[in-house]
C-alpha cells in the first residue's frame, strides 16, 4: 500500500494525538516494534518530524500495513469502540483518495480496495439538554487523570461534598464546588500540557502584548474552550458549561442579588453532569 502525503499526515495525527497522546519515548517504542532500532535521548526531533520520517520510510512496504493495524488495534479501544469506529471513518476519508479503505470486522482490522472516492457530508448534531442529562458514565476514577497527589485528594473530597449537597438540594453551594473543582482539574491538565494550551487559537491573550496569559489568569471558560479546541473535551461539555461559567461572581451576595441568580436543583444537576462528563472525557483522552 502506497499512500499520498496528505494521507500520511493524517495517519501521523492519529498516531501522535488522536488515538492517544504518544510522547517521544512512546513513539520510539511504537516504531521499534515495526523494525526500527531507535533510542530516545538528547537531540531527539519533534514528534511530528520523527513520525513523518518513519512513515515515509515504511510507505509502500508491509510495515505500513502493520503500522495501521497496530494504531487501530481493537484491543486498545476496549470500552471505546465508538471512538475507534469514528477514527476509522475519519481516516477512510483520506484513504479513499488512495483507493483503499479500512474495515473493522469485530476485533479484526482489514483493508479493502475501492474503486471510487466517497466524501461524507458533515452532519450537525443538535445537543439537547435532556439528552445530555441522560448520559451515564462509568464510575469516575480521579486517579486516571494523573493529577498531582495533593490536588487529587482535594478533588476526591470535593466530589464527595458535591454529592452530599445535591442529595440535600443545596444547589448554590454545589455549583460553587462544581465550578471550582472543574477549574482546578483543567488548570492541572493545562500545566501538564502547556504547549498544547498555549498554542491553541482560543488561548486568552493580553491586549497589550498579544502574549498568552499565565494559566493563573485564565477563566473557567478559557480552559473549557481551549480544552475543546485541542480535543480534550467534546462539544457537549463546551455547550453546557455556560451553567457554571460565571460561578465565581455569585459567591458575593450583592452580585447574586443584582443578577437575580437563584439556581434550582435542575441547574445544579446540569453543572454536575458537565463536571462528570469532563472528568470522563479527560480520563479517556489519555492526554499525558
Amino acid at each position: 500500500m502506497v499512500l499520498q502525503q496528505k494521507t500520511l499526515e493524517k495517519l501521523r495525527q492519529i498516531i501522535n494525538e488522536e488515538s492517544e497522546y504518544r510522547s517521544g519515548p512512546k513513539l520510539v517504542s511504537f516504531f521499534n516494534e515495526l523494525g526500527f532500532n531507535d533510542s530516545y535521548g538528547q537531540g531527539f526531533p519533534s514528534r511530528w518530524c520523527y513520525t513523518d520520517e518513519k512513515l515515509s520510510k515504511i510507505n509502500g512496504t508491509p510495515e505500513l500495513d502493520k503500522c495501521i493495524k497496530k494504531v487501530f488495534a481493537v484491543v486498545n479501544f476496549i470500552g471505546q469502540i465508538n471512538r475507534l469506529d469514528t477514527l476509522i471513518n475519519d481516516f477512510n476519508q483520506f484513504l479513499s483518495f488512495d483507493k483503499w479503505a479500512i474495515k473493522r470486522n469485530n476485533n479484526e482490522i482489514t483493508f479493502a480496495k475501492i474503486d471510487k472516492i466517497v466524501i461524507l457530508e458533515d452532519k450537525k448534531i443538535e445537543l439537547k439538554e435532556d439528552d445530555f442529562l441522560k448520559q451515564e458514565f462509568e464510575k469516575l476514577d480521579i486517579d486516571l487523570l494523573r493529577l498531582e497527589a495533593g490536588i487529587s485528594e482535594i478533588i476526591k473530597q470535593r466530589l464527595s461534598e458535591i454529592e452530599i449537597c445535591l442529595k440535600n438540594n443545596i444547589s448554590l453551594s454545589s455549583i460553587f464546588l462544581i465550578g471550582s473543582t472543574l477549574e482546578g482539574i483543567l488548570l492541572e491538565i493545562a500545566c501538564q500540557n502547556p504547549q498544547k494550551y498555549n498554542q491553541a487559537k482560543s488561548s486568552p491573550k493580553n491586549k497589550d502584548t498579544e502574549k498568552v496569559k499565565q494559566f493563573n489568569e485564565w477563566t473557567l471558560s478559557n480552559f473549557i474552550d481551549t480544552s475543546n479546541e485541542i480535543g480534550f473535551l467534546k462539544e457537549d461539555v463546551k455547550k453546557f458549561s455556560h451553567a457554571i461559567r460565571d460561578f465565581r461572581n455569585y459567591i458575593h451576595p450583592y452580585e447574586q442579588m443584582s443578577s437575580n441568580f437563584y439556581p434550582d436543583k435542575h441547574t445544579a444537576l446540569i453543572c454536575w453532569q458537565v463536571l462528570k462528563a469532563a472528568i470522563y472525557q479527560l480520563s479517556n483522552k489519555k492526554c499525558y
